[in-house]
């Protein structure tokens, strides 16, 4: 396989969990007796670039279809993110009723609904149906399309140029990661901002996060590699800030790299300055070793000693007749559990607050998914925190569980029992 970003050819591995299913392709009670697909999951890096990727395997169509199951809006701390990014990008970037505001992959407008409150004229681009039918039950526009270069051609046609475009955990999830870029290079005005938010790679190997590691997201990103892949693709990083979402990531600021223009007696530049922090960042990542081989050996052995802590919990447990369920749905769940082989006889359920996924069964271990009001009705000894990093939150939501001393446990980055 070749690089997505620059075309070397991948020789570096980083991780091989097995196969799986698609992390999000959730099952339906009549497709228990069918058959799913299973495929391998493989990760690679680039010597040249340092772009950390999938092996490719299936179609970014496949992934994201119809019944694409992810609603943002049933996270209350990642609303709360939400409307303080559009506090700070209003007053920062001074947007008001004569600004344009894009969103790409908007969701179910989780966050555009925040810039629509403040009269802030906003479009969401999202392809998946099942989350744009939401947003739009909010009021918010939304075209239903997979984003690049030709759907940024005809949204600068229909007078959608930008001057902030938001793209929060979704330059990872894109397979043709260069066309992607020449999209916001296409629809930002000169002067507009696009912030990238993503799960920072130097977190994701400092805290053995290989259960992010799925097919829906293509790359696994340091700034080392996103500065590059947007000066390839007409863009420039002027800042960047370390964010604590999804354990630990980065909001990446990139502008238009414009030529600079004669202005009466002198050359005008209109780009913003690059804050020292850009450098900062990329200089620590080069401190911990992200251009060399040795920095990507540490994710798989890791990753098979969490294996062999969730499993030898799992059997403790249930040599003890202790009942042991889990919370969260999630894609990474999805991973751990595919990797680590568990199934219905040591994880009885797993309840999550998304309706869209209850009454469903997890991909590949076929684990039912249940409203959160079974916790109580069964009283688990133990709940399994399969997104972990939201445990502060579904700890407070979950609070009654320490009422029949139940204990939370997660598995990332080491088993633990709180």
């Amino acid at each position: 396989m070749n690089c997505r970003g620059c075309g070397a050819h991948l020789t570096l591995p980083l991780i091989d969990l097995g196969t799986s299913p698609p992390s999000n392709a959730y099952l339906r009670a009549e497709q228990l007796s069918q058959a799913e697909q299973w495929v391998p999951l493989k990760v690679g890096v680039c010597e040249q670039c340092w772009l950390v990727q999938t092996e490719d395997y299936t179609s970014a169509e496949s992934l994201f279809d119809a019944d694409y199951a992810y609603f943002s809006s049933y996270s209350s701390s990642w609303l709360a993110h939400a409307e303080r990014y559009v506090d700070e990008m209003v007053e920062r970037f001074g947007l008001g009723a004569d600004s344009r505001v894009v969103e790409i992959a908007a969701n179910d407008g989780y966050l555009l609904q925040y810039v629509a409150a403040r009269n802030i004229p906003c479009l969401g681009i999202e392809p998946t149906r099942s989350t744009a039918a939401a947003a739009r039950d909010k009021g918010l526009e939304i075209r239903e399309v997979f984003f690049g270069r030709e759907a940024a051609e005809s949204l600068v046609s229909d007078g959608w140029s930008a001057d902030l475009m938001a793209a929060n955990n979704v330059l990872a999830h894109v397979p043709d990661i260069n066309d992607f870029l020449r999209g916001f290079a296409t629809l930002l005005k000169p002067t507009g901002v696009a912030t990238f938010e993503f799960p920072h790679l130097l977190s994701l190997m400092a805290d053995h996060q290989f259960d992010t590691l799925y097919h829906e997201h293509y790359s696994y990103l340091s700034l080392t590699a996103v500065k590059t892949l947007c000066e390839r693709n007409g863009l420039e990083v002027f800042d960047v800030s370390l964010l604590s979402t999804h354990g630990g990531s980065l909001r990446v600021f990139v502008q238009r790299v414009e030529p600079l223009r004669l202005d009466g007696l002198g050359l005008h530049d209109q780009s913003r300055p690059v804050q020292a922090a850009v450098q900062a960042l990329l200089d620590e990542e080069r401190e911990a070793g992200v251009m060399t081989t040795a920095f990507y050996a540490t994710l798989a052995p890791a990753a098979e000693r969490i294996k062999h802590q969730l499993l030898n919990f799992l059997l403790q447990a249930k040599a003890e007749g202790k009942r042991v369920a889990g919370y969260g749905a999630a894609a990474k769940g999805n991973t751990l559990l595919n990797y680590a082989g568990v199934k219905p006889d040591l994880l009885a359920w797993v309840a999550d607050a998304n309706p869209h996924k209850q009454g469903k069964f997890l991909p590949g271990s076929r684990i039912p998914v249940v409203s959160p009001e079974r916790i109580a009705e069964e009283k688990p000894d133990y709940l399994l925190v399969l997104p972990w990093n939201l445990l502060h939150e579904v700890s407070e939501q979950q609070a009654q569980l320490r009422r029949w001393g139940g204990r939370f446990v997660i598995a990332v980055p080491e088993l633990t029992l709180l």
